[in-house]
């Protein structure tokens, strides 16, 4: 009878061990904003589900939906913050008429190169600044920094841009703050999904786009619509995505869920930066043979852009009080980051290979 006891007790154990560990276990639905299948923008979200299923041997279980599989695009900041799902995997960026300060951690004009921007994030105190971003705006979301890409073009034209005058008029789509400074120039500036870009081009329903880096836009197709790809990004030297994860859901985590979520998208950043940096020259040397323009902003002109830059980022900082704190730990850290930054690299000039020729 002892003995039946001493086993009936270890079962109640077990089973509440069992439970426990079943009740911890997290099931996550996730939208992402981009095909996985593109490089350094998509393809972070799907390695991440898949590296934190086998890191946490199935602790973790993270389902990835296509663009407007589950929710619409633009829609993946409120649906977690409201319990839809409970992750997303987006650039924050497109929601800048909800929380004005989310472009500094996505994009910034004329900003940070991107493996500088992170060393903000995270040594300068900007991953603990955009959750409070989130939360003074009423959001509840925890983010996490879980992918990056080097600049993207300045985009894509049916005529070359030769002057801030060829922007008057055009109908174009741009994205973030780098869209609110082509406004002021007089542009049209549109939002739309990247699955939407091609037609919209073919149609005429807009003159230009801007979208990501060559290894993508071949893959949307640009190339094959209009002819003038235009450089630098001044717009978004560094492009940032993020795991958003419902707030609920992320204080349910145990430390080592949470540690395993923090080491995989901390991972993803590495790389996401590494697949773009490998695939872009071959692609944009690509398009040039198949008679694409690459056409480079002259200096005067990128001059001009940064002067109305800087008269947009002044005009957001002084309507939002997050914004102008994160701009202003940006801008100190830039400063204290150009000093290195202008001594300690090489010009392309001196690390590009001989090409051979007598």
């Amino acid at each position: 009878m002892k003995l039946v006891k001493t086993m009936a007790g270890c079962a109640g154990a077990l089973a509440l061990v069992t439970g426990s560990a079943v009740a911890d276990d997290l099931r996550w639905r996730m939208p992402t904003a981009f095909s996985t299948n593109l490089p350094g923008l998509g393809s972070p979200a799907a390695w991440v589900a898949d590296n934190l299923t086998t890191a946490s041997d199935g602790s973790i279980e993270v389902r990835v939906y296509e663009p407007g599989e589950l929710v619409p695009a633009f829609d993946i900041l409120q649906s977690v913050s409201d319990g839809k799902v409970q992750a997303g995997y987006t650039w924050i960026g497109y929601d800048q008429g909800k929380v004005p300060a989310v472009p500094l951690f996505a994009a910034v004009p004329f900003g940070l190169k991107p493996w500088a921007f992170t060393g903000w994030y995270y040594y300068g105190g900007g991953h603990e600044m955009l959750q409070e971003v989130y939360a003074n705006k009423g959001f509840d979301v925890h983010a996490q920094l879980c992918g990056i890409i080097g600049p993207e073009t300045a985009g894509w034209y049916s005529e070359e841009i030769t002057s801030l005058d060829d922007y008057r008029g055009l109908k174009i789509r741009f994205a973030g703050l780098g869209g609110k400074v082509l406004e002021r120039l007089g542009a049209s500036v549109t939002m739309l999904p990247g699955g939407e870009l091609f037609q919209a081009l073919e149609k005429g329903t807009i003159d230009a786009t801007e979208f990501s880096m060559p290894a993508i836009d071949q893959i949307l197709g640009f190339d094959q619509v209009v002819k003038y790809n235009l450089f630098p990004g001044w717009h978004q030297p560094f492009t940032a995505q993020y795991m958003l994860i419902n707030k609920d859901e992320w204080e349910r985590t145990n430390a080592s869920q949470k540690a395993l979520v923090e080491a995989s998208c901390t991972a993803a950043v590495t790389r996401g930066l590494a697949e773009g940096e490998y695939k872009n020259g071959e692609v944009l040397a690509g398009f040039q043979e198949g008679g694409v323009t690459a056409q480079q902003i002259p200096d005067e002109v990128l001059r001009e852009l940064k002067d109305v830059t800087d008269e947009v980022l002044a005009e957001e900082a002084a309507n939002d009080e997050d914004f102008r704190r994160v701009y202003e730990s940006q801008q100190e850290f830039q400063e204290s980051y150009s000093v290195w930054d202008q001594r300690a690299y090489l010009s392309p000039e001196l690390t590009a290979p001989e090409s051979g020729e007598e």
